[in-house]
């Protein structure tokens, strides 16, 4: 059962507006990622639905968090279908975030009471998915479109909560580009987590990034 509803979820995003985006498929070194982002100051976090793996690393995190971090939101990210949603809410997501917008899935979300976060791109898609009750919709790829695209939404669409994901950048000038034209929060992925620091485990450098970027980004909305 999801530990917060979906209002919780927006609180703690408008608190600290980062969601870090991570997927791999041993344990030990998602468990340090996840350990490290929370030290460094994140309350949701995505844990992405992209390898064979997937079901038995989020399993694990889920125990994790809930001994060690227990306000730390943990949500399962590239969810295509309603089976898989359920399976994972089975499993306490405490949200769900798509790259597309699908009823099912959110009529699934809102029957456990969870949050539900899908991808969309076009002001057709955007205004769907907040039709349908997403709690927060993400702008996805957001670099494609660019920070425009955001601020040209929010003249027809003030009240739809929009997360930029997808070539998001760690960097004061890339973060205040976003949150400057009026994005609720940001999906931050590959660019958190170099390919180099985890071979190397240097998980300090992962906290660091992250503790960085939230102090960053709370000066910029704040």
């Amino acid at each position: 059962m999801a530990r917060f509803t979906p209002e919780a979820i927006t609180t703690k995003l408008a608190t600290v507006p980062i969601v870090p985006l991570f997927t791999h498929a041993d344990v030990p070194t998602a468990r340090s990622v996840v350990r490290a982002c929370y030290a460094g100051g994140v309350r949701v976090f995505e844990y992405t639905n992209r390898s064979d793996q997937a079901e038995l690393v989020f399993a694990d995190l889920v125990r994790l968090v809930r001994q060690e971090m227990p306000d730390l939101a943990l949500g399962i990210g590239t969810i295509f279908t309603a089976d898989e949603a359920r399976k994972y809410i089975d499993l306490d997501a405490d949200f769900i975030i798509q790259p597309i917008v699908r009823k099912e899935v959110a009529d699934v979300c809102h029957q456990a009471g969870v949050a539900w976060l899908p991808g969309a791109l076009t002001p057709t898609e955007i205004a769907q998915a907040d039709h349908w009750g997403a709690s927060v919709v993400k702008v996805f790829p957001a670099s494609v479109v660019g920070p425009a695209f955001i601020q040209a939404l929010r003249g027809p669409m003030p009240t739809v909560k929009l997360m930029a994901t997808g070539g998001v950048e760690p960097t004061h000038a890339n973060l205040r580009s976003w949150f400057s034209v009026g994005a609720f929060c940001v999906g931050m992925g590959s660019q958190l987590f170099p390919a180099s620091v985890l071979a190397a485990r240097e998980y300090g450098q992962i906290q660091a990034l992250v503790a960085n970027c939230v102090a960053v980004t709370k000066k910029i909305v704040n």
